[in-house]
């Protein structure tokens, strides 16, 4: 079960009208006008809230003739608060989707044949860059001043802005002249 489909079942099941269809379908299968009749209620506003929940899954119908006949999605209900806090989102995927096309519009935007053409304005977009940059470095590994600035020159002329740029990032660590990725201790 999905985040999305667990916060359904609960606004479906907020209203005391609909928790009220759901304890007297416990009893068994039922149809629209005898629940009506059970609960006080019209057709029409039984009607609406078996809609409410069935778009939650909370309730199967069946046509029976001229009636639609109602039942618990038991299986559903079985699903214990555990594995629904547990569930996963799907906002996450998509989240993730989003965040890859627009990286992908900003080096594309900012980068042309392996150059960047200009450094952003926007701290994000400037990241997204020099995370591409950083990619040339070794993990672990410890530059020299020259060496870094060998590399960063193949991308764009203004190696000391990138340099301290990747610096102030934390895409890069200093300790005097010699560089290394991320936070890394940079040991002499």
């Amino acid at each position: 079960m999905t985040q999305e489909h667990a916060l359904k079942i609960f606004k479906s099941l907020s209203d005391m009208s609909r928790l009220r269809i759901v304890q007297s379908l416990t009893q068994g299968e039922m149809y629209t006008e005898l629940l009506a009749e059970r609960l006080e209620l019209t057709p029409s506003t039984v009607s609406f809230h078996m809609k409410k929940l069935e778009e939650a899954g909370l309730v199967i119908s069946r046509k029976e003739q001229y009636y639609t006949v109602y039942s618990l999605n038991r299986e559903l209900l079985k699903a214990s608060l555990l594995e629904v806090a547990a569930s996963e989102s799907e906002q996450i995927d998509e989240q993730q989707k989003r965040e890859e096309t627009y990286r992908q519009k900003v080096i594309d935007t900012f980068f042309e044949y392996g150059k960047l053409k200009s450094i952003p304005v926007q701290r994000k977009k400037k990241r997204i860059c020099y995370e591409l940059i950083a990619g040339q470095f070794v993990p672990g590994k410890v530059y020299s001043e020259k060496e870094l600035n060998e590399i960063i020159v193949q991308f764009h002329e203004d190696y000391c802005t990138i340099r301290r740029d990747m610096i102030s990032e934390g895409i890069l660590s200093r300790n005097g002249n010699k560089y290394m990725l991320g936070n890394d201790v940079v040991r002499e």
